[in-house]
């Protein structure tokens, strides 16, 4: 079933979970996906939840956070559909364990659930106005279990698209305007509680 489905995803969810790697650009960085089922195959990624900068993985705070996403998106007729990460490194283009176990947990939950690994390079070139090669690389469960990649290149790779084709101009936008500097995720929040993990004024 993962293997046929399809992901759509839209604007404020893309351009918040880009603003969030580029905010911490030296950092591992995560988040949880929102979103709803459209039909039998195809997910619709509505929001991006940002959750840490520091401590990738750890328990107690990311239980916390999606007993919160939950309670908060679940009143709105959306539910968890997946999961973002950014790695540390550079150069890193491969999937965490962490990313693996979140995923494993949201599949019980949503079995279409999506992993969403950041390319730092492309995203890099993106703002530098020298590529367009996709920032997102898409990953599914398939039928042994284990998260497979979309390879680049093939079919699969237009299981992921853009609802709005100017996404990437508002992130240029967004960028532009240091924007990337009022994103505030689940560590942020827990320093600070005043702090919005919703980001609910980030767009106006």
């Amino acid at each position: 079933m993962g293997g046929e489905s399809r992901y759509e995803i839209k604007q404020e969810a893309y351009v918040k979970l880009a603003l969030h790697a580029i905010k911490y650009s030296t950092s591992a960085i995560d988040g949880i996906l929102v979103g709803r089922l459209l039909d039998a195959g195809s997910v619709q990624i509505v929001d991006a939840v940002p959750l840490s900068h520091s401590q990738i993985g750890l328990l107690p705070s990311l239980e916390l956070a999606l007993i919160q996403v939950e309670e908060h998106f679940g009143a709105q007729g959306l539910s968890i559909v997946g999961y973002y990460q950014a790695n540390e490194r550079f150069d890193d283009d491969e999937l965490s364990g962490s990313a693996r176990r979140i995923g494993d947990h949201i599949f019980r939950h949503f079995p279409l659930a999506a992993l969403l690994l950041l390319n730092s390079k492309n995203l890099e070139a993106l703002l530098k106005g020298r590529g367009k090669l996709p920032i997102l690389q898409l990953y599914t469960r398939d039928s042994s279990k284990n998260w497979r990649k979309a390879e680049t290149g093939t079919e699969e790779m237009t299981r992921l698209t853009l609802k709005e084709p100017s996404a990437n101009s508002i992130l240029l936008d967004y960028v532009s305007t240091e924007k990337w500097r009022d994103i505030v995720d689940f560590d942020d929040h827990l320093d600070d509680i005043s702090r919005d993990w919703l980001n609910s004024d980030l767009f106006q």
